[in-house]
Formats: structure tokens, C-alpha cells, sequence
């Protein structure tokens, strides 16, 4: 069997090294270039595995440009991976794969196609999901499912602590369904198209703090957008703006002013009012020269 595999993040790192560790024969890899990879959270660079395992590899900025398509129908692979890449992949690559291209969404699809699904199920207070590998079509994550993997979301988890639990539970998938393929099943479930739901991107902007929403509400968005994303932010002053990390949700019984306003600022942390709680935030980033100053009020 021949095998490509196409990626820009930390999942295709997980897929190459179990495929590395079940002995799953790897053709190429196509790792996106480090220097496009300004706006893809989470970035890795998946040729680095490539080199250290003798893989032959390239480096590229878009997987759909002619010259990538004509080097993956000179190997006529049986499957291609794309596995960790925003990019949307068209007909001309999906014609290369002799049994289909495989792609990866950490959603139980056919429920969350789309955008953002970690930031959008913290939002949405999903707390048991699951992760999913699909044929990959011309639809947006509608392929035939050959496989997915449950994983839970906490109300105190963070993006990137959800992100290691998917990519937990994406190592089981991996290695489960490379099994399969090895001996020569390819089992998959047509997706019910009634259950689609549909996620829509979301950008830098969406994280500016909306100081009217309940404390929860706040706290939801700062967990949801923090690293590997943008941050939740608000800005402060003239020309300044605070990017807001992590934070703890308390009860305020000790200061009275308005949603947006700092009550206490220390060298570890400061603490705002919300409506309905206390934000006490402890990671943090102030982009600007000023210093934070009790009684001020961010907008």
C-alpha cells in the first residue's frame, strides 16, 4: 500500500508517529512551510519527522498548486492523509487516492462540520463529543466516517487542554482504524445528513470581551479562545489592549463598581467586576506602556 501524508499541526505529528510505530507504509509527506505558517495555530513541522524516519518529504504552501498534484500522481497512492490543514482540498488532489483521502475533525460529524469545532464546542458547553476520520468529498466534512473516538470536555478546561484530550483520543482512532487498513478493512457509515450541523469561521476580532455579558459568559470565551488561539481581549486606555489567557470565575463579596471596572491589581494577577462574579485573571498579556490602575474601566 502507498500512502501520502498532508498536514501543518500537532495531529499530523500524532498520525505520522503511530503510522512510524505500527510499521503503516508512508510514501511521502507534505509538511506545510514553516513560513506560511504565521496564521495556523498549533503549528509543527512535520518534516522534521520526515528527516529523523528517512521519509521523503516536501515542504509546500498550498497542497491544491499543480506542482504538488503532478509529484503525488507520479506515487498513484492507494490513500492520502490530510490531516491537520485548514486548507479546503479539491477535486484534482481528491482524484489522486485509488481508495480516497482520508481526513481528520475532532467533532462527531455529522454533527459540527466546519470551523473552529474546539473553540465552538467550548462555547457551546459541549462537555461528551467526539473526534471522527472521514473520506474526504467535495462537501465540507461530509465523507463516509471510518471511525471516531469519544473524549469529554470540563468546565474548567482551557483550547489546549482540550486539545490534548482530542489528541488522546485521536491516537486511539489512529491506531484503530491503520489496523483495519493493514489487514484489509475499510469499513465505513454513510453520514445522515438530516444530524449536519454547521460551524462558521471565526476571527481574531470575535474575542473582544464583551464587558455587558454575565461573568460565566466571559469566562467561557477566555477558556474557548486562549492558546493555541488569538485570546480573548479587551482594550484599555488609549491604544492599549490586555489580552486575557486564563483566569478563575470567584464570587465578588468585597467589591461594588461596574462590569468592566478593576478592583485589585497585583504583581501575580488583577481582578476585574463582571455581572454576576469576580474575574480573577492570572495569565495574561498587556500590549502597550501603560500599567494597570485600580478603578479604570476596560471597554
Amino acid at each position: 500500500m502507498k500512502t501520502i501524508v498532508v498536514g501543518a499541526v500537532g495531529s499530523t505529528k500524532d498520525l505520522l508517529e503511530t503510522m512510524i510505530k505500527l510499521n503503516f507504509p508512508i510514501s511521502m509527506v507534505f509538511s506545510l512551510d514553516e513560513k506560511y505558517s504565521e496564521n495556523v495555530s498549533g503549528y509543527f513541522p512535520n518534516h522534521n519527522i520526515a528527516i529523523s524516519n528517512n521519509i521523503p518529504y516536501k515542504k509546500f504552501k498550498n497542497i491544491n498548486d499543480n506542482e504538488n498534484i503532478e509529484i503525488i500522481e507520479k506515487i498513484a497512492p492507494d490513500l492520502i492523509f490530510v490531516v491537520g490543514l485548514s486548507q479546503l482540498v479539491k477535486q484534482p488532489l481528491l482524484n489522486c487516492a485509488k481508495l480516497g483521502v482520508v481526513g481528520f475533525h475532532p467533532t462527531p460529524l455529522p454533527k459540527f462540520r466546519g470551523r473552529a469545532a474546539i473553540v465552538w464546542q467550548i462555547l457551546l458547553g459541549i462537555t461528551k463529543t467526539k473526534c471522527t476520520l472521514f473520506l474526504i468529498n467535495e462537501g465540507m466534512d461530509s465523507g463516509d466516517i471510518l471511525g471516531q473516538e469519544d473524549y469529554e470536555i470540563s468546565s474548567d478546561d482551557y483550547a489546549e487542554d482540550v486539545h490534548r484530550k482530542c489528541g488522546k483520543a485521536a491516537i486511539k482512532l489512529f491506531e484503530r482504524v491503520l489496523k483495519d487498513l493493514m489487514d484489509g478493512n475499510m469499513r465505513t457509515i454513510e453520514q445522515d445528513e438530516k444530524q449536519a450541523t454547521y460551524l462558521l469561521k471565526r476571527n481574531p476580532e470575535d474575542g473582544l470581551i464583551n464587558w455587558e455579558n454575565t461573568g460565566k459568559e466571559i469566562h467561557t470565551l477566555i477558556r474557548a479562545v486562549s492558546r493555541p488561539y488569538p485570546g480573548a481581549f479587551s482594550n484599555y486606555d488609549d491604544n492599549m489592549k490586555v489580552i486575557f489567557w486564563r483566569a478563575n470565575l470567584e464570587d465578588n463579596t468585597k467589591y461594588i463598581g461596574i462590569p468592566g471596572q478593576i478592583a485589585n491589581v497585583s504583581q501575580s494577577y488583577f481582578e476585574v467586576i463582571c455581572k454576576e462574579g469576580l474575574l480573577k485573571v492570572y495569565d495574561y498579556t498587556i500590549i502597550g506602556d501603560k500599567n494597570l490602575v485600580v478603578g479604570h474601566k476596560f471597554r
